[in-house]
């Protein structure tokens, strides 16, 4: 845990390690819908010639067959990062005859739920628990929620960083123990200004009445068009009561104040039998409808815009990877897909997401009790319905402050790491990036939903028109545009190769899905 406050911690880096932070690691994980050209949901399985779902590490599906996911391998260039991530959507949009892929993050021109054809991952053991534990999802909390489609920007620090700032902590711990703490309290205070990611980014503040399926709600939404509801000042409804949020998650106490805390946290919650779900049968009747009747079937059912990962070995759970070697690296699942830039997520978002999540992990971060937790989420539904309101008061350590002061505050400590990363890799972009985003709190249009709410107001047209007018040229300029770090033959053999390795998958079964799934819960 950091000791030393922000300032004295830069002070302390600039003079003793002033490239220790050289060396950032990032992946990015895009969702996208496939929909026709019409802009209706894809009902269509995964693209022929992208290869396997289940074994293509870089071209898979989330909940559904239409849900496509990108995810780039890890890379310490940002430019490299969206090349790659370019690449990949070029090259599936090359097979997917005239779909296109869905540009924000509010899915629309779904008439009904069981339009929403669940991902398959073929009859291996592990294909079938995948698309059981989706089938739970659907019986659980419906196939609505999760047809919205997100961004996850994963994020790990240099040995260089790590090393640095145990050195100066004089800390007692084992340097895997100090990590741990230390993205631990990078968690707890992205937590506490979180909402500061919504104003900022927040992309979704409109969406299609057919969205609802005739649900009640007291938002004070406006109509436009022929059937768009929107927020005049929201922000990000993805991120709301309306979005990827499960009420019935609410009672778990998932707290991030030490690793065995965390872990303790979501093994509860994954052997503790549920009221709500016990009705639908799990995967030991003839007709399973979920993989169990736990609060959560498996831990990746937590939702939660952060989260401390470490990759698995085979057949381990992620509590268990954590467990076994501490945190590796921090995923971010706060963001909308932009629906300004091609490929959902631009240079100028990562590079503010560097500095933010860096001013995160060298800030001082006190313990945080359930209570903050429960604050922390109540000021970001503020800005989720309200962010945009100049009048918005948030609450800060008990006490009611405006969100423009507290946004303030925020930019003026970014300030000084902006300048000691831009001084460690020799560039000025990340105090130009910080300067600019600062301008967007006294000028809320500035903002991603704020221009959002413009392009559809001063058009008057609906928010469906305008993400597939967005979507035919994002698909035109992907399909004209060349290669920028792979090529067309090497995802090709990538793909053929996934489909190989199902098949090898599939064969080295050795007992039936139900042992299968009774040896993995009684590990978990």
């Amino acid at each position: 845990m950091i000791k030393h406050d922000l300032n004295k911690t830069l002070a302390a880096l600039t003079a003793q390690f002033p490239n220790a932070i050289n060396g950032i690691k990032r992946g990015i994980e895009r969702e996208a819908l496939r929909i026709k050209p019409s802009g209706h949901i894809s009902k269509l399985g995964h693209p022929k010639g992208v290869g396997s779902a289940l074994t293509n590490e870089h071209i898979t599906t989330d909940f559904s067959e239409s849900l496509l996911e990108f995810i780039t391998p890890v890379s310490t260039s940002a430019e490299q990062t969206l090349a790659q991530l370019k690449d990949l959507q070029k090259f599936t949009l090359s097979h997917m005859n005239d779909e296109l892929l869905w540009p924000i993050s509010m899915p629309c021109f779904i008439e009904h739920q069981d339009d929403i054809v669940l991902a398959q991952f073929g009859d291996s053991n592990i294909g079938r628990m995948k698309t059981l534990y989706r089938e739970g999802l659907k019986n659980r909390y419906g196939s609505m929620m999760q047809a919205i489609a997100g961004v996850h920007f994963n994020i790990s620090f240099p040995e260089t960083l790590w090393q640095s700032l145990y050195q100066l902590n004089e800390s007692k711990v084992s340097l895997s123990d100090f990590i741990s703490q230390g993205y631990l309290g990078l968690i707890r205070n992205f937590k506490r200004e979180l909402w500061l990611i919504s104003y900022l980014f927040g992309a979704s503040p409109a969406l299609c009445n057919s969205f609802l399926q005739g649900r009640e709600t007291d938002l004070p939404f406006k109509k436009l068009g022929k059937g768009t509801l929107y927020l005049e000042v929201g922000t990000a409804l993805r991120l709301g009561n309306l979005g990827y949020t499960n009420s019935a998650q609410s009672s778990l106490r998932v707290m991030y104040n030490s690793l065995e805390e965390y872990v303790a946290g979501l093994k509860e919650a994954i052997h503790l039998s549920s009221d709500l779900y016990g009705h639908l049968d799990d995967y030991k009747s003839a007709e399973p409808k979920q993989l169990n009747k736990n609060i959560l079937q498996i831990e990746n059912e937590f939702y939660s815009p952060i989260r401390p990962k470490r990759n698995a070995a085979s057949g381990e759970t992620p509590t268990d990877a954590l467990l076994r070697g501490g945190i590796e690296y921090i995923e971010v699942r706060a963001l909308d897909v932009n629906p300004f830039s091609e490929t959902g997520i631009d240079l100028q978002q990562i590079r503010f997401l560097d500095v933010f999540l860096t001013y995160c992990l060298l800030s001082e971060s006190p313990e945080m009790d359930w209570q903050e937790q429960k604050l922390s989420t109540a000021n970001l539904d503020a800005v989720v319905n309200d962010g945009r309101d100049p009048e918005l008061m948030l609450t800060k350590e008990g006490r009611a402050t405006s969100l423009t002061e507290w946004a303030h505050a925020i930019f003026d400590k970014l300030h000084p790491v902006a300048q000691y990363m831009d001084k460690a890799y020799g560039v000025s972009y990340y105090s130009e990036t910080i300067k600019e985003m600062g301008t967007w709190v006294e000028d809320p249009s500035k903002t991603f939903s704020g221009r959002y709410v413009a392009a559809l107001a001063n058009e008057n047209q609906d928010n469906g028109h305008f993400a597939l007018a967005l979507a035919q040229q994002y698909k035109q300029s992907h399909l004209d545009a060349d290669y920028q770090f792979y090529d067309q033959t090497f995802l090709a053999e990538q793909a053929a190769d996934s489909v190989l390795k199902e098949r090898e998958v599939k064969a080295a079964d050795s007992v039936s899905f139900t042992v299968f799934l009774d040896d993995y819960f009684s590990k978990a």
